[in-house]
Formats: C-alpha cells, sequence, structure tokens
C-alpha cells in the first residue's frame, strides 16, 4: 500500500503545482489521478491473489509429494478418511507353488504395489486383460523401447502373480494343479525374457517373446 501512497502523493503535488488550470483540466487530471489509484489498487490485489495461489498450489504439490515419499518407505501419513490408505502397502501372501524354486520368489515381481482385493472373476478378467496387453510387446521390441518394455513386463507381470495365486487358491481341486503349471510355464518364460531385455539382445529378446506369446493366448483362453 505504501506505492499506492506514493502514486497518491505524486498525482496531488502536481495538481498543486498547477493552480493556473481550469476546471475543465482539474477535472481531467482527478480522473487520470482515480485511474492510477484504482489501477494500482487492482494489480496489488492480484498480486495479493497470485501470490496465494501459488502458496497454495505449491502445498498442496508438496503434500502429494511427501505423501508419495511415505508410501515408498512404507509409512504412510494421509488421515483414515476412506479413499487412500493410511498403512504401509502390504505385501500379499502366496499360498500356492509359483514361486521361482531357486530364489523362493519371482525376479519381475516389483514392490510397494497396491493390490486391490476385486475378488476371483476380477482377477480372472484381469490376467486375461493383461495377456492381451503383453501380446502387444511383440511390436516394440527392436525399436529402441528395452526400458518401457522392461517395465511394462514387470508391472503386468506382479499383477499376474498375485492373480494367479488368488485364482489357483479358488480353483476346484481338478483343476489347481493344471493352473499352476500354467502359472509356473508363464512366469519362467516372463524370467527370462526379462534377462534378454535387460541384455538388450535382440535374438534372444525375440525368441523369448515367442515362447512367452504361446502362454499369454493360453491364458487368455483358460481365463475366458
Amino acid at each position: 500500500m505504501a506505492r499506492l501512497a506514493n502514486a497518491y502523493g505524486v498525482s496531488e503535488t502536481l495538481c498543486a503545482a498547477t493552480p493556473k488550470l481550469s476546471g475543465l483540466q482539474r477535472t481531467r487530471m482527478r480522473s487520470r489521478r482515480l485511474v492510477v489509484v484504482v489501477v494500482a489498487g487492482r494489480k496489488e490485489e492480484e498480486l495479493e491473489e497470485n501470490s496465494s495461489l501459488q502458496s497454495s498450489r505449491r502445498a498442496a504439490v508438496l503434500g502429494v509429494a511427501s505423501a508419495s515419499v511415505a508410501a515408498l518407505n512404507g509409512v504412510a501419513r494421509a488421515e483414515d478418511n476412506g479413499y487412500w490408505i493410511t498403512g504401509p502397502i502390504l505385501v500379499p501372501p502366496v499360498f500356492n507353488k509359483i514361486t521361482n524354486e531357486k530364489t523362493g520368489t519371482r525376479s519381475f515381481v516389483r514392490g510397494g504395489i497396491y493390490i486391490a482385493n476385486i475378488g476371483v472373476k476380477g482377477s480372472m478378467y484381469r490376467l486375461r486383460k493383461y495377456a492381451f496387453d503383453l501380446l502387444a510387446l511383440g511390436d516394440l521390441i527392436g525399436k529402441d523401447a528395452w526400458n518401457y518394455v522392461s517395465k511394462y513386463l514387470r508391472l503386468k507381470g506382479t499383477f499376474m502373480y498375485y492373480d494367479f495365486d488368488k485364482v489357483i487358491s479358488a480353483a476346484p481341486v481338478a483343476d489347481k494343479q493344471p493352473l499352476t503349471d500354467l502359472a509356473n510355464s508363464l512366469f519362467d518364460s516372463f524370467e527370462k525374457l526379462e534377462v534378454a531385455v535387460k541384455k538388450k539382445d535382440l535374438p534372444e529378446t525375440l525368441s523369448c517373446y515367442q515362447g512367452t506369446s504361446v502362454f499369454l493366448q493360453e491364458v487368455m483362453s483358460r481365463m475366458a
């Protein structure tokens, strides 16, 4: 507001320094002075509003960033409001023998991903959907998209890993072993494909992908 006071004081000084001006000229000078004051006032208000908006946006961005970091560290700081998780992201347990016997896990399985419980039918649908999505990886192989192929394989593969476990657990006894064998064949091929992609070995990647696509098509058929 000091700027407004200075601008107003200058206008008053100019008016006082010209006593011989006619009435019409004085009126014009007053109107100009008012315009200067009003416009300056608007600019000050706009600056204050913009500053307030920038501060609120900055606070929101920092809040989201801190929540993301907390989630990666396994601790969520948000209050429980029914819309997001307030505790650490738990790794779902696996009840069936679909891990790598040598490592006890699967190399492509990512941590820190929330796997929503969408029921057995939902898991079957997601298995079919993600198998269809991974069949599209063939269009990217050999096109300098190694990093994208690797991340896409790991993300989709992680969901399929836990979905397969859920479907096998709910399947009839006669279907458990065939589904387990299919899952292990698929996940073995995932691991081989992942190694080939990391090495950026095009011939090996194409060979592994061809074997993987056979199992992906079988998954789509079994989960239909």
